[in-house]
């Protein structure tokens, strides 16, 4: 007879729960990194990466 265990997080789980919060907590992290990141640069430096101070908020939604 075999007998193996699985070991894998209920959906919905406490600990399911506290991972999608840390990855939300990353991703909120990395859009404020980028935003001040383009927010420091000047008007010439976004000009050359082909970007102006509008395009900053959609920058970082798609972060």
């Amino acid at each position: 007879m075999t007998t193996f265990a699985i070991n894998r997080a209920a959906t919905g789980s406490v600990s399911g729960f506290f991972a999608s919060l840390l990855a939300a907590v990353a991703n909120w992290n990395d859009a404020r990194v980028t935003r001040n990141a383009l927010s420091k640069l000047s008007d010439r430096e976004l000009d050359d990466i082909g970007l102006c101070r509008g395009d900053i908020d959609g920058i970082v939604t798609r972060v």
